[in-house]
């Protein structure tokens, strides 16, 4: 059991029923007031965030999931499939709204953690960095280095991150998947 003050960042519990994880968190107390928990959570299930506030004396269960290797195939019609790497066959989907904003690093045939919860597949989390190579980026000019410059950089899965101004097309950089910034080339 969970009561409101183990609620931290990326912990993940029961709430109405269905798996929740904490994206934010911070206590707030007021003058002769209990402590109250304010909170930002994310359903494992649909994507969807709320906030919330929790009281003194809210309890949860801890969330019993499971986790499993798939693989990422294809996106079509904002669908993201994936299927299990040792049958091919076993296919299913998420949605973009499930998947969230870690979708844009997904490159295809790339093995991911799948969530399992009650034996169905809910979400994935991929590795917190990933090496992927620049597709598209404008020359860094020389003038622009009057202060530590950046510029755009389309990546070889779609997404379109900030980089510094020595980051070229074809070079492989390391991305954080939570913020989705620059990391270092590699």
């Amino acid at each position: 059991m969970l009561s409101h003050t183990d609620l931290h960042p990326g912990i993940q519990f029961i709430f109405e029923g269905q798996p929740w994880e904490v994206v934010e968190a911070s206590m707030m107390k007021t003058a002769q007031r209990r402590p109250v928990i304010q909170s930002k959570i994310r359903n494992l299930i649909d994507g969807r965030v709320q906030e919330k506030n929790f009281q003194q004396g809210d309890v949860f269960d801890e969330a019993d999931l499971e986790k499993r290797e798939i693989k990422y195939l294809y996106t079509t019609k904002e669908q993201y499939f994936f299927c299990n790497p040792k049958n091919p066959s076993e296919r299913f989907s998420f949605t973009e709204a499930q998947i969230g904003t870690q979708a844009k690093f997904l490159r295809p045939n790339e093995l991911v953690v799948g969530i399992v919860f009650e034996e169905k597949i809910i979400t994935f989390k991929l590795p917190i960095k990933v090496t992927l190579k620049v597709k598209e980026t404008a020359p860094g000019l020389k003038g622009d280095r009057a202060q530590a410059g950046t510029k755009e950089a389309t990546l070889e899965s779609g997404a379109v991150i900030q980089v510094p101004l020595f980051v070229e097309e074809g070079d492989v950089i390391e991305v954080n998947t939570d913020s989705g910034e620059y990391v270092k080339r590699v």
